[in-house]
């Protein structure tokens, strides 16, 4: 009997990987030795990033795809395949906003937003998970919110990112025998593009508004790409094989 433990491809996609979150991280899981598919609907940032990528000798392929497309996944997972091998990790970190409440919120605003969160990461974890199963291991992390506890004016957000913790913690269960773990990291106040945008629409200058909201996190400061990226590379370790099914909230305490 063949008892050999095959040795996983080291070969992750990150969608929503151009800018912000998602970029850090790309050149997080870069750095631990990863080819990295960089998945993005803006193709030129994605390209940006998997240039710098490699530059800095490592490996990696720029995808257009909207997540949310069944079809545009499937390809999505298949070029990066051929490309650069089985992807055994999958970071689903694409994300939109369209805040309002709850009596202002069109229907296409909420579909938009539960398309790209839910939808999305149901397809591209449906796309790679054969991957994973074929290998025998295999890491997904699904990128939540501190939101999904609930926020003012973000109904579709909070209920999208709510959704992906339910998700996540069933995927654990119906792929761990497969050697596969699902997890979810929450973010609290990240600096990022996505919350310059907020500051912008509520009229604050974004230094006023970081300011604004450190005066709630514990920890004194607010969150960087960084903060996040570390969180998902211990997610993805060897060392987490024992963890799944679990929702890490990266605040700055228990809500930032």
């Amino acid at each position: 009997m063949n008892t050999q433990v095959r040795t996983p491809e080291r070969v992750a996609i990150v969608t929503g990987g151009a800018r912000g979150i998602g970029a850090s991280v790309v050149h997080t899981l870069s750095a631990a030795g990863y080819a990295v598919g960089v998945v993005d609907l803006d193709l030129a940032e994605a390209q940006n990033v998997a240039d710098i990528v490699v530059e800095n000798g490592g490996k990696a392929v720029a995808v257009r795809a909207d997540v949310s497309s069944s079809a545009d996944a499937q390809d999505a997972v298949a070029t990066i395949a051929d490309s650069l091998g089985a992807p055994t990790v999958l970071v689903n970190n694409a994300g939109i906003t369209r805040d309002n409440l709850l009596f202002k919120m069109s229907l296409d605003d909420w579909d938009t937003v539960m398309s790209v969160h839910l939808r999305g990461a149901f397809l591209f974890s449906a796309a790679v998970q054969r991957h994973m199963v074929e290998t025998g291991w295999g890491r997904i992390v699904n990128m939540s919110s501190v939101s999904a506890l609930g926020n003012r004016g973000q109904s579709n957000y909070a209920a999208a990112k709510a959704g992906l913790q339910g998700l996540t913690k069933t995927m654990a269960i119906e792929l761990g025998k497969f050697g596969i773990t699902v997890n979810a990291v929450a973010p609290g106040f990240i600096e990022t593009d996505m919350n310059r945008a907020v500051a912008e629409r509520l009229g604050l200058d974004f230094e006023d508004y970081k300011a604004q909201r450190v005066q709630n996190i514990p920890v004194g400061r607010v969150g960087q790409a960084a903060d996040i990226a570390a969180a998902v590379a211990y997610f993805v370790s060897e060392d987490a094989g024992f963890v799944s099914g679990q929702v890490l909230y990266v605040a700055g305490g228990p809500r930032g």
